[in-house]
């Protein structure tokens, strides 16, 4: 398959990139300059000539920095402008690409304590449950066209390389690590393997579209996710960070992206006979981390 894709350089194309390569996928990175500018409207409609599939994981990061309502707003813009602008440039191809397969998360369900969260389940509150909300209904040009369209909710996703885990890595070798706030928060998780595994997956199962929950089978309290690093680490977590520092030190972001409960179930995915290679945290942290 020919296959486009934005965001290929960022944490989970860097990794998807040779999963295609190797499974002898044709693969066009959009990149800027020259190959896509959402904020100018202008694309290089050449290089999507022939496209089977788009993967658009293009987006501001949410943990870069306080929120201050710029920031926010270019958080909000870099996801339902951009997504938009993808799915109405597709649209107009002729033939259209089969498949959009487009990043969400679940911060979509915002914070919803121990309720199991399916695919089916009402959106949360809050600013990240709204930006996802608009970030997912920006396909709708491309799902008028016909064009299979799949929103990636993904969890947190877990590699030494990057994101979550990675900020964690040092406070918790250092015996700095433990709870945040009272610990009985879900976390979602997925391996950066499983999620690429599982974007490849989305593709190929064309019995999938519109929101897929992209996490691991076995959620997790973040007091759990807390002893199960400490132990793959061999260091103690005994340093709990309370809600009002986490708040301090973090700003508006902490309560959605560090306090918040989302106890989500890939029910699409198990359905479609997905195969999760992680889905224990514990032996999944000691393979992660060697």
């Amino acid at each position: 398959m020919k296959i486009a894709m934005t965001g290929s350089s960022g944490l989970v194309g860097s990794a998807l990139m040779p999963l295609l390569a190797t499974s002898g996928h044709d693969i066009v990175r959009l990149q800027r300059p020259g190959g896509w500018d959402p904020e100018q409207g202008s694309v290089n409609l050449s290089t999507l000539s022939g496209v089977d599939a788009l993967i658009h994981l293009a987006g501001e990061s949410i943990a870069a920095g306080r929120w201050t309502a710029a920031r926010k707003q270019r958080i909000l813009d870099s996801r339902v402008k951009a997504t938009r602008f993808i799915s109405e440039t597709i649209s107009q191809l002729n033939p259209t690409p089969q498949v959009l397969v487009s990043a969400s998360a679940i911060g979509y369900y915002g914070d919803r304590g121990s309720d199991v969260l399916s695919e089916d389940s009402p959106p949360g509150k809050g600013f990240l449950a709204d930006v996802c909300r608009q970030w997912e209904a920006a396909t709708e040009s491309a799902t008028r066209k016909g064009i299979r369209v799949v929103h990636l909710r993904i969890g947190i996703v877990l590699s030494p390389k990057g994101g979550a885990l990675a900020k964690m890595l040092l406070p918790f070798k250092m015996g700095l690590g433990g709870r945040i706030g009272s610990g009985k928060q879900f976390w979602s998780w997925i391996s950066l393997d499983d999620l690429c595994a599982a974007i490849v997956h989305c593709i190929q199962a064309t019995g999938l579209h519109g929101p897929v929950n992209v996490v691991s089978p076995a959620p997790v309290t973040n007091a759990e996710f807390t002893k199960a690093l400490g132990r793959a680490l061999g260091r103690p977590t005994m340093f709990p960070i309370p809600a009002f520092a986490a708040q301090a030190v973090f700003g508006e972001m902490a309560d959605p992206l560090l306090l918040a409960s989302a106890r989500v179930e890939p029910a699409k995915l198990t359905s479609s006979r997905f195969v999760f290679r992680h889905r224990e945290l514990g032996s999944t942290l000691k393979s992660l981390l060697g």
